[in-house]
């Protein structure tokens, strides 16, 4: 192995898209993200082989994870097409409720021309569909999640049944504790019962957990919890995973390739990444 990771830059994106919004790349911008990191000689990290380096296995230097929040149709129209060009795989963190039966929908590989290509909704603009119960304009259908996971190009792990923040809507703690414990097992089912399995990967809703939340997630079997925190993601060479292991990611903007090699160039480097962090604060 030609040098080994210090750390492994987890990215988060959530919408590829060309209608612009909140927490959106454009397809222009993320083809050429996913250009340099091809260039550059970067490969893409599954989950098991993230989870093995953080337990202490070495992997390359050039070593990153891709992976997309709430599993928006744009991510079949546009991320899939360009991270099958490039031989890459990302993580997408599912909310099972959303997904609906149907047909797999054009993208931008199997498409004759652009007119044929589904309406992409915005970031606001799916909150609304989804809320009155047309989620199915704004999000993955299983055939597509079938097809991305025959690829290759996405593995699917869980970001709740719901989404909700239970913290804010229910009265009283213990029915907090009583309402996420459903929810995680409802999407672990559905995960089962859609994909065959269910790994111990999680995605916090809104990047929100606390005590209660971590506690009921290990309950549930889960092990690895993907945050909206920046920052390097080191080996932990083995320590048992009984509090189990909170996961970095970087936020990726909807900026030229340059931004993206100045992020993995800082958040690679440990101590450079800390320094980083404690300026920025």
């Amino acid at each position: 192995m030609k040098g080994r990771a210090r750390s492994v830059p987890v990215l988060m994106y959530h919408h590829v898209s060309s209608s612009p919004g909140m927490i959106t790349v454009s397809p222009e911008h993320f083809g050429a993200q996913m250009a340099y990191l091809e260039r550059a000689g970067y490969r893409t990290l599954g989950s098991q082989q993230l989870s093995a380096y953080l337990a202490g296995e070495p992997v390359p230097a050039k070593s990153v994870v891709l992976t997309f929040d709430d599993g928006y149709l744009d991510n079949w129209v546009h991320a899939h097409p360009v991270l099958q060009r490039h031989g890459f795989t990302a993580l997408c963190f599912l909310v099972t409720s959303w997904p609906r039966d149907g047909e797999v929908r054009p993208n931008a590989s199997s498409a004759v021309n652009l007119t044929e290509l589904p309406r992409l909704l915005n970031h606001r603009e799916g909150e609304l569909a989804i809320r009155s119960g047309r989620a199915d304009e704004a999000i993955l259908r299983w055939s597509e999640i079938d097809a991305m996971r025959v690829a290759g190009t996405f593995e699917f792990h869980s970001h709740t049944h719901t989404h909700e923040r239970w913290d804010l809507i229910t009265p009283n703690r213990d029915e907090k504790r009583a309402r996420l414990t459903d929810d995680l097992i409802a999407a672990r089912q559905m995960l089962e019962a859609r994909l065959g399995d269910v790994s111990d990967h999680l995605c916090w809703p809104q990047g929100y957990y606390d005590e209660d939340y971590q506690q009921i997630a290990l309950d549930a079997g889960f092990r690895n919890f993907y945050t909206c925190h920046t920052g390097a993601n080191e080996s932990d060479h083995g320590r048992a995973l009984t509090a189990g292991r909170s996961i970095n990611r970087l936020e990726v903007r909807d900026r030229p390739a340059s931004w993206l090699a100045s992020r993995l160039w800082v958040h690679s480097r440990p101590a450079l990444s800390r320094a980083y962090l404690r300026i920025k604060r």
